[in-house]
């Protein structure tokens, strides 16, 4: 393999590069990025690059060791795969021919209608801009109660902001982690000073303010919208790529085109949606985690080696002064188990299916979180009634 394109400058990215020349690739590797900047972590913009506590976040890589190529400020517009393998990336710095593809171009934030100005968070020049517009007294209206709302929300707030957050649920992260447990998040918002209004739908973004569908207006001086993302696919419309909400890969993350794999193109990060064994579907993981530990599954997979890529999904976030933990899949599980008064300062929440253990969800309470994902990957079975136990270890609730 003589040239590998890495389309897509985030940790996904520049992941894949690392692990192709760890793994012995000696061929030329070639990254191109729509971002201007070399890449960098995302999961700081919205906690201390927000908050001024750092200003730059760029990955700490040796790029004249990794012998890798950058065309930073230039975009991907086309893919030709070529028959029966290697193909053409078409970018706005010309046609770039490839024996390996990597495609890691992740995803864009939602936008709502409406002419007037409203700001996003998933750049490092979003996060800068938005800081500089987070002073006393200011009114910030956040859309969308979940991570990436909630997170700024906390920023803005220790900030002096007036700070009000619309969310179309009836209750923070119901998209996350269901209703029933994001109304237990309701109340950090009102201690924080920050004013919560659940079930409320957004017509458009005005100048000046937030238009409801009720026809009401709620003033701002800035507008953040925080509804989620959607994987960048449009470059690849014509290619043959197969997708199912992300870019479709199967176990190894080789990519199918024209209803045939491919193990020379693989796929990453916040676009790929990537068959899970374990779970019996594909999912697809927006989260930093992937990032970091899909793209040696990746480099193999396009180095001829087996390997395949099936973790217990896992993300993180802090809000109003906690660390919130998730571990796991809870679809279609049976039932909710409460470990802790989540009232109180510590708490967890597990999903079950009989005696299975689904998914976990922590707050302030990081043994938990450390001992599920390890019942959650060796899926060995546990007693729910001595895990409702908040004071016993996670391990002990184990069956033997």
């Amino acid at each position: 393999m003589n040239r590998v394109i890495v389309v897509g400058g985030g940790l996904a990215g520049v992941r894949t590069v690392e692990a192709l020349r760890r793994k012995g690739h000696e061929g030329e590797v070639l990254l191109v990025s729509a971002e201007r900047h070399r890449p960098y972590d995302r999961p700081p913009l919205s906690k201390a690059v927000l908050a001024g506590d750092a200003d730059d976040t760029t990955v700490e890589v040796d790029w004249d060791e990794l012998r890798c190529e950058m065309l930073l400020g230039e975009r991907a517009t086309a893919l030709r795969p070529g028959d029966p393998c290697g193909g053409t990336v078409v970018t706005t710095a010309g046609e770039l021919e490839f024996d390996g593809l990597v495609i890691a171009t992740g995803a864009a934030p939602v936008t709502l209608p409406g002419h007037g100005a409203q700001r996003v968070l998933r750049t490092i020049d979003d996060a800068r801009d938005l800081r500089a517009r987070l002073t006393p007294g200011v009114r910030l209206v956040i859309v969308g109660a979940g991570w990436i709302g909630a997170e700024v929300a906390t920023t803005a707030a220790r900030k002096g902001c007036s700070v009000t957050v619309v969310e179309a649920a009836d209750a923070p992260l119901s998209g996350a982690i269901g209703p029933e447990v994001g109304a237990l998040t309701a109340r950090w918002y009102g201690e924080a000073g920050v004013e919560l209004r659940t079930g409320v739908k957004v017509a458009a973004v005005e100048p000046g303010a937030l238009l409801l569908a009720d026809g009401a207006r709620v003033p701002a001086d800035e507008i953040v919208v925080g509804v989620g993302v959607r994987p960048e696919l449009g470059w690849l419309d014509g290619s043959g790529v197969e997708t199912d909400g992300g870019v479709a890969t199967d176990a190894a993350l080789r990519v199918t085109v024209a209803g045939a794999p491919r193990s020379d193109i693989v796929a990453v990060g916040d676009c790929a949606a990537w068959w899970s064994n374990r779970y019996g579907r594909r999912l697809l993981v927006e989260h930093w985690d992937t990032a970091l530990n899909a793209p040696a599954v990746a480099a193999a997979t396009l180095l001829g080696e087996d390997a395949v890529y099936d973790p217990v999904p896992y993300f993180w976030s802090e809000q109003f002064g906690r660390m919130v933990q998730y571990a796991g899949h809870h679809q279609g599980a049976e039932r909710v188990l409460h470990r802790g008064d989540p009232d109180g300062s510590t708490w967890s929440v597990c999903w079950l299916t009989g005696d299975r253990l689904d998914a976990i969800l922590t707050v302030d309470r990081p043994r938990d979180l450390v001992q599920a994902r390890r019942v959650l990957t060796a899926g060995t079975p546990v007693d729910p009634d001595l895990l409702a136990d908040p004071e016993r270890p996670v391990r002990e609730t184990v069956k033997a």
